[in-house]
């Protein structure tokens, strides 16, 4: 189960990090972010399966194709944005983490501005048939 490959790493990079505070704390950060990284990268490799299934759904619905990728974007900058910020908040730069919240909600709003206009042409549309 990958699930305990993830809780696995998790503990060994934690206990790994907090033996080597106390007398190595420059290794200790390096150990913390390699950790995460090597999280980050286990869990892209399961994620990218199922993209192709969601590409599957689209075409069978008619839902456009740049609508499914503008809405995986978001869902992908805001876990980023989330998981970066946590790590920051962990190596105590709570006001860095808070910034990069800030600045991933506004990228966020940014793509989700043509998905907006969609939705009003399609309202618009659909008042017109009235």
């Amino acid at each position: 189960m990958v699930i305990l490959e993830l809780v696995g790493i998790a503990f060994l990079t934690a206990v790994t990090a907090l033996l080597l505070k106390s007398t190595r704390p420059e290794l200790s950060f390096a150990v913390t972010a390699a950790g995460c990284i090597i999280l980050l990268l286990l869990i892209l490799d399961l994620v990218k399966d199922s993209f192709s299934v969601l590409g599957d759904i689209a075409g069978q619905t008619g839902i456009d194709a740049a609508l499914i990728k503008t809405l995986l974007k978001m869902i992908g900058i805001g876990y980023l944005v989330e998981f970066s910020a946590g790590l920051l908040a962990d190596f105590g730069q709570n006001s860095l983490a808070d910034k990069l919240i800030f600045a991933g909600k506004i990228v966020v709003f940014v793509l989700a501005v043509p998905i907006l206009e969609s939705v009003l042409k399609l309202i618009s549309s659909l008042i017109s048939l009235i």
